[in-house]
């Protein structure tokens, strides 16, 4: 060798050195991703290299990257036909941090030429995870285009400076040695690298080859492991309907067939290709705290990482599919993504691209979204609290049970629902509770029933904190009805009897409610929308409901205690019998009983229910 010389490491290298070996890199397979992805840039450049320099082909236009194992040297050859380097670059490229190759080559191209040509990456600082599995890193290097003895020779055990020397070498390219150390044999393994590069690369254009030797004869072929073709990379006109589903099973590892997918490409500030998918199944894990997201990265094609939860809301979580990024670079990490306006832009690009893929299914037919509906409704309602921007096209998706189709399909949409809103209609009424069957027989429903005004039903137990975020929808807005509100009293006004409530008989049978229920109750009033049920509770328009009660003690948490307001229906012919109840006692029986049923109605069961029992049959006897 020749022009041999020693030098220190760029500080900030030897900072990066460190953390390779030590803790950067967790997933240590990771150095053969980096390693071929490199290749994989180098062959790149090369090819735009010749446009304008056709003889830097060297007559050698099958481009590829090769991969030798010698178990008992200990050690993994990895090689590519690329651009190469020279003396300089690889100081550059492999001594400093600050500057990399890619960068400096980007420079030189106008923004026309680079954005015909994004698939240049990053070289550099992915190179160093090769001491992660490596004590010795060897690498042997010629530039296109210049002779043969110019080749350069590099060497270092990634502490703190490397050796680099001029040499022959004949084919243009890199080539990189790396000595295993001893806990990192499993690399030695022909199937355990195939299984590594299928993972990862197997989507990079460029074919990866691995040697085989037959032991017999000592001859040597080179096989091709991966499929050195991306689909999402392909004109989508040109991808058939069954290519598409059968990537979906074979990436997902899902048996069914997606219920519909969205690929495109988008080019402009931002270069990046998407592939989404909507699975037709919720995964079993959905509900769990550390799901996994479904949403695979990719930077020029070579795989980043698996659940990148940061490009999509974790109410889109059951999105499946991939990211494949022109402006990230191949070393990014969770943290830096985080940080990251590349990433918040793709977020907000993503999240649109799905809201507009379950448009699309609602146009389709009612069938088809509701399959969707029922496997993911429940998680969809979530993006009301989670994304304020896109709550109102979230709300059109959204998806109700009502008293309009007498069933517990969930299949009556906000804009139906204003369709079919009567003249005079000036809110969305709704109701919540712990079923189907409790919400469909409530009593609130009673004036609804007689004047034809449909309502929601809604029984989901996320329901009513949902709600808390939806307060209106195409400028109307929403009320329950077993809260106390004017338009409810409004509702209900033709149906009083003026007489009646000026009547002092009822005025004294309120007084003496009030007397026995004390501060049980927050009021006692008549009202007039129920025509079944003798007495019903309700909450103030701005109290604590008692489903969102519910909710709090599910999750282990104080509620204060609700006081309800206990309205009374004047025309029930068991508060006419009490009305006309001398004896006190009785009277109070009476009324507590009434109080009972309606608590028992709002919140589906009692404090003391064997009380309850024994006043009515009390009752009964006399």
């Amino acid at each position: 060798m020749k022009e041999q010389e020693t030098r220190a490491f760029q500080s900030e290298a030897k900072q990066l050195l460190q953390l390779m070996i030590h803790s950067l890199y967790s997933n240590k397979e990771i150095f053969l991703r980096e390693l071929i992805s490199n290749a994989s840039d180098a062959t790149d450049k090369l090819r735009f290299k010749t446009l304008s320099h056709p003889d830097f082909y060297e007559n050698d236009s099958d481009l590829k990257v090769r991969i030798s194992i010698n178990k008992e040297k200990k050690i993994i050859i990895i090689s590519d036909n690329g651009i190469g380097m020279t003396r300089e670059e690889v100081i550059d490229n492999l001594g400093t941090i600050a500057k990399s190759g890619t960068k400096v080559f980007l420079q030189s191209l106008n923004e026309k030429d680079a954005k015909n040509h994004s698939l240049i990456g990053q070289f550099g600082v992915g190179f160093y995870s090769a001491f992660i599995v490596a004590s010795k890193v060897i690498v042997r290097t010629r530039a296109a285009g210049i002779e043969i003895n110019k080749g350069v020779f590099w060497q270092s055990n990634g502490e703190g400076d490397y050796t680099i020397a001029s040499i022959e070498k004949v084919d243009r390219g890199t080539e990189i040695t790396l000595y295993l150390r001893e806990n990192q044999m499993e690399f030695l393994d022909n199937h355990r690298l195939r299984s590594v590069i299928n993972k990862y690369s197997d989507h990079i254009s460029l074919p990866i080859e691995i040697e085989i030797k037959n032991e017999k004869d000592n001859t040597v072929i080179w096989e091709k492991i991966n499929k050195a073709h991306a689909l999402w990379t392909r004109n989508k006109n040109d991808i058939t309907n069954e290519e598409y589903k059968e990537f979906y099973k074979h990436v997902f590892h899902d048996h069914e067939d997606p219920l519909i997918w969205s690929h495109n490409r988008v080019e402009g500030k931002q270069e990046y290709i998407s592939l989404l998918y909507i699975p037709k199944k919720a995964p079993f894990d959905l509900w769990k705290r550390d799901n996994k997201h479904g949403l695979k990265l990719y930077v020029n094609r070579v795989f980043i990482m698996d659940e990148a939860d940061l490009f999509m809301p974790n109410y889109l979580r059951f999105i499946r599919g991939l990211i494949d990024s022109n402006d990230l670079p191949l070393n990014v990490s969770r943290e830096i993504l985080q940080d990251n306006t590349i990433t918040h832009n793709l977020r907000n690009a993503l999240t649109k691209r799905v809201l507009q893929m379950l448009e699309k299914l609602t146009k389709n037919t009612l069938e088809e979204y509701y399959k969707f509906w029922k496997e993911f409704g429940l998680v969809l309602k979530e993006g009301l609290a989670e994304d304020i921007i896109n709550k109102e096209v979230i709300a059109k998706l959204l998806r109700f049970s009502s008293t309009y189709n007498n069933s517990n399909l969930q299949n009556i949409s906000l804009e139906d629902y204003i369709n079919r809103m009567v003249e005079g209609q000036e809110k969305i009424y709704y109701i919540t509770s712990d079923s189907y069957s409790a919400a469909k027989n409530s009593p609130h429903l009673e004036l609804f029933n007689k004047k034809g005004i449909e309502v929601l039903l809604l029984y989901d137990r996320i329901d009513e904190w949902m709600m808390s975020y939806l307060l209106e929808f195409s400028g109307k807005s929403f009320q329950s009805i077993s809260k106390s509100d004017e338009s409810l009293e409004k509702l209900a006004n033709e149906y009083k009897k003026e007489q009646k409530e000026t009547n002092e008989e009822l005025n004294i049978f309120i007084k003496e409610i009030k007397k026995i229920l004390g501060d049980r109750v927050k009021e006692v009033k008549l009202t007039y929308r129920l025509t079944d049920t003798p007495a019903i509770v309700t909450t103030d328009s701005n109290g604590m409901s008692t489903q969102m009660a519910k909710i709090f003690a599910t999750a282990g948490q104080l509620t204060p205690e609700i006081k309800y307001n206990f309205e009374i229906n004047p025309e029930h012919i068991l508060v006419k019998k009490a009305i006309k109840l001398i004896d006190k006692d009785l009277f109070s029986e009476w009324i507590e009983m009434l109080l009972d049923q309606a608590l028992l109605v709002e919140q589906g069961s009692l404090e003391d229910p064997n009380k309850f029992i024994r006043r009515i049959n009390k009752l009964f006897l006399i």
